[in-house]
């Protein structure tokens, strides 16, 4: 069940935006292209109680796919995107160890072995399942898993600190980086939002309280679902 989302009908302005109220509400459809600031998609992400965790498995999940058969599977596609340093690549799409640098902006280093890179869901896959995605055919969570239509979605970045993350939501995790703490919650809620996920009551306060200290321009995101 796709659930309310928010639809600006214009551009909102300077004045618009300082309001305490959220924007207006519609059902809204897949590629829509939706832009507004955090607090407002904050305001609109649907508050419930995780559902239940029983049933999922990673495998629910299938990730690492080659969508559009060009030699490269998703984790591959987004260490060559991510690379500040492009690795050497060979054959179809095989990554010379030893080659290629990758910013990790979670921690605020530089990796300079594939080895020691994690490709990370900004929603974990199992948060995904606690927010909605149990409910979705398996093609939607395989789109999911392997999302490269949003560069918001699947992040380059160390291995312990993703590993350090696990499947924690913002009330429970951030980013060990200070610098990071802004964009984690902005990219955190997109996602949400790009994908119709809900947010529990903590989640939800403890975005909406790290939001308040920041301040970014307009977001945009087209709709997945």
């Amino acid at each position: 069940m796709k659930s309310l989302r928010i639809v600006l009908a214009g551009a909102l302005t300077a004045s618009a935006l300082a309001l305490a109220t959220p924007p207006s509400t519609a059902a809204a459809a897949p590629g829509e292209r939706v832009t507004a600031r955090l607090p407002e998609l904050i305001a609109a992400l649907p508050v419930r109680d995780e559902g239940s965790r029983d049933g999922y498995s990673r495998e629910q999940f299938r990730h690492w796919v080659d969508a559009d058969r060009d030699g490269c599977n998703t984790r591959n596609e987004v260490l060559l995107a991510e690379a500040t340093v492009a690795p050497e690549v060979t054959g179809r799409c095989t990554i010379t160890a030893g080659t290629g640098q990758w910013w990790s902006w979670y921690d605020e280093r530089t990796l300079t072995s594939k080895d020691d890179v994690d490709i990370d869901h900004m929603v974990p896959l199992a948060e995904a399942w606690d927010s909605g995605a149990s409910a979705w055919s398996a093609r939607e969570r395989q789109d999911y898993a392997n999302d490269l239509g949003d560069d918001r979605s699947l992040l380059a970045v160390t291995d312990r600190v993703n590993q350090a993350k696990a499947d924690q939501d913002p009330a429970e995790w951030m980013p060990p980086a200070a610098s990071a703490t802004c964009r984690y919650i902005a990219d955190w809620v997109t996602v949400k939002t790009r994908w119709g996920l809900t947010a529990d009551p903590a989640e939800h306060a403890a975005v909406q309280k790290t939001a308040a200290r920041c301040d970014g321009p307009e977001i945009t995101v087209v709709l997945a679902r």
